[in-house]
């Protein structure tokens, strides 16, 4: 694009500025203020509080304050800092996340795609491996209880759950796999000190792949391998060899959505949706 000059000459435009230029917002849009918090290996006082504040420094904030100190044993200090930063984000130049790849489903449209593909059960096992003894993420997706207002995959009467609770060894949730012929591993993990929740998912899929050597795929020789928590956001499924990965927030419809997806036909979702209009169309 050009544009006239006062002497007839045509020069280059300049190009438009799409920029979406953000920061941090803290008490009046746009100050740039943020608050963080750690924890430091010093006893607490006024000492720890200046460490806090050099190491906020350090990290770009200024000024910084120390909002929150407690004191976490004799020798452990947690910090909230409170400062502003300089740093600033070009929010158009951040890519838009990539869509879920498959329908959500109802628990209706789930049972029917089960039933006519199958014309079996189809067969989860769930488990919190490892030294792990925080069933909340499993129960949240297997107990009918639910999560998030969603029943679990109990209510759905064309899944069989076997729920292993928690502490369970990888030795353990194979060998209960193969005797249910399960369709689905799910395997829960919220501890993620010192990584545990990346080495224990390592180990049961190194597991689930030597049992199953000759296994083309998911669905296809083994089962199907699926883990959750709330530290996974930095790896993917090819890095820990698993099948799918689900981050905190995942509701139950989502993985029986997910389950569908990857175990049936790619017609069993559509002849669903028509079977389930065909009965509503009938009960009117």
């Amino acid at each position: 694009m050009t544009v006239e000059t006062t002497g007839g000459t045509q020069a280059p435009a300049e190009p438009a500025d799409t920029r979406q230029v953000i920061r941090p917002y803290g008490d009046t849009t746009g100050d740039g203020m943020v608050q963080m918090s750690f924890t430091l290996p010093v006893p607490a006082g006024k000492r720890a509080d200046a460490a806090a504040l050099q190491l906020a420094g350090k990290m770009g904030l200024d000024p910084a304050s120390v909002v929150h100190a407690k004191p976490m044993g004799p020798d452990f200090t947690f910090f909230i800092v409170y400062g502003r930063v300089g740093h600033l984000i070009d929010y158009a130049s951040i890519p838009v996340p990539e869509e879920r790849a498959y329908p959500l489903l109802s628990s209706q449209e789930v049972n029917l795609a089960i039933r006519g593909a199958l014309n079996r059960r189809l067969v989860v096992v769930g488990a919190c491996i490892g030294t792990d003894a925080h069933t909340v993420g499993i129960d949240a997706i297997l107990n009918v209880k639910g999560f998030a207002g969603e029943k679990g995959l109990e209510y759905y009467r064309e899944i069989q759950v076997v729920n292993m609770g928690a502490q369970v060894t990888v030795e353990e949730l194979v060998e209960r796999a193969k005797v249910e012929d399960a369709d689905a591993v799910l395997v829960s993990q919220v501890v993620t000190q010192k990584n545990a929740h990346l080495h224990n998912t390592k180990q049961m899929a190194a597991a689930f792949h030597a049992e199953y050597p000759t296994a083309v795929a998911a669905g296809m020789g083994r089962p199907l391998l699926v883990v959750g928590g709330p530290r996974f956001d930095t790896v993917s499924e090819e890095d820990l060899g698993v099948d799918r990965i689900f981050g905190k927030g995942t509701t139950p419809a989502e993985v029986a959505s997910y389950l569908v997806h990857a175990l049936l036909p790619g017609t069993a979702v559509q002849e669903a949706r028509e079977a389930d209009d065909d009965e509503r169309e009938d009960e009117r």
